[in-house]
């Protein structure tokens, strides 16, 4: 299986730099894949196509501003990316910085509010660990200074809007350095809106991180390595799954994270064991879904492993059609843009 066969041709101008006015008002392309049919709705309208009983698993990770600006003691400038915290109190983290000049062990990089970053050692290919020090509330500092990570594609900084859009509304873990997206379209109206319609609610923790953006470099699907994240399923979220499926009630995954980390989790029989860990599962086509009836997700990237899940869920010839589709109705693309609901 070759990765270019999940190519396709996008018009720059579909790609969504800003999200809808209003969260649930974005476009919902909904895919049948016994009937084969599409169908062009709003997503404020997504009730029609849940029945009471059915459970929609939501992942809860809370984008953190993980983008920092500062200042080596030479006077360079240096961007520092956090990308997943290391020890206890948010001091130590594996980051990625970028800098005119490589940046060595014992560099100290002065940032605001009188914030100072150690480097201190390679911790991976490009990655290094970071000290900080200069504050007693990391956390309350990181929110004040530092910028969200909205995704390379959209071609703009950081705004003050993307503090609240680029993250979902049941946000409540921090610790992800992408967005899951597909959850940016709910409103908190929206879901009680579906509570009382009889649909029930369930989430995980799946930390986003940078390998969601890291492009697919080898030639066949096979030998792509995918990265690793972490990811906490509660004990009443796998009660909740089993119940679903006891009762014939669609388990509904929001967006490619729930639905990895479902699947991580379950056994043969599609039973969730409930935990912490890292999730490195790799899902392409020819993969048997144990645990997910449905998925909800936005349109991704050409020759990505998202594109690849929503391939093997929906259909690789059937997802590509209507990649197509989308793209002659001028449906929008990516973070900020529309959504796809395959039931």
């Amino acid at each position: 299986m070759l990765v270019r066969d999940f190519s396709f041709a996008l018009p720059e101008e579909l790609i969504a730099r800003y999200p809808a006015v209003e969260r649930d008002d974005s476009r919902l392309m909904v895919l049948d894949r016994q009937q084969q049919s599409l169908t062009d709705t709003r997503f404020n309208r997504i009730g029609s196509w849940l029945q009471p009983g059915d459970l929609l698993v939501l992942n809860n990770t809370r984008v953190i501003p993980a983008r920092l600006f500062g200042t080596k003691q030479s006077g360079g400038r240096v961007e520092i990316f956090l990308v997943e915290q290391r020890g206890e109190h948010g001091m130590h983290w594996r980051c990625l910085l970028r800098a005119s000049k490589s940046c060595r062990p014992g560099q100290l990089i002065s940032l605001a509010g009188g914030v100072t970053a150690e480097v201190l050692e390679k911790a991976g290919e490009q990655d290094w660990l970071i000290r900080f020090t200069g504050t007693a509330d990391f956390e309350n500092w990181l929110q004040q200074v530092g910028a969200m990570p909205i995704p390379p594609y959209l071609n703009r900084d950081a705004e003050e809007l993307d503090r609240e859009r680029y993250q979902t509304v049941y946000a409540a873990e921090p610790g992800a350095v992408a967005a899951p997206t597909a959850g940016l379209h709910f409103t908190q109206l929206l879901l009680e809106q579906l509570a009382q319609q009889g649909v029930a609610t369930a989430a995980v923790t799946l930390h986003v991180g940078l390998g969601t953006f890291q492009p697919v470099r080898a030639e066949r699907v096979q030998d792509h390595q995918i990265h690793r994240e972490r990811y906490l399923i509660p004990h009443e979220t796998a009660v909740a799954v089993a119940a679903a499926r006891q009762r014939g009630s669609k388990v509904v995954a929001v967006g490619t994270t729930a639905c990895r980390t479902l699947e991580y989790a379950a056994n043969a029989d599609g039973v969730i064991r409930s935990g912490q860990g890292e999730a490195d599962i790799f899902i392409y086509p020819g993969y048997r879904f144990k645990a997910v009836d449905a998925l909800l997700t936005n349109f991704h990237l050409p020759e990505s492993t998202l594109l690849m899940l929503v391939s093997a869920f929906g259909g690789q010839e059937f997802i590509l059609s209507a990649y197509a589709e989308a793209v002659r109705r001028k449906f929008r693309f990516y973070s900020y843009g529309d959504a796809m609901l395959i039931v």
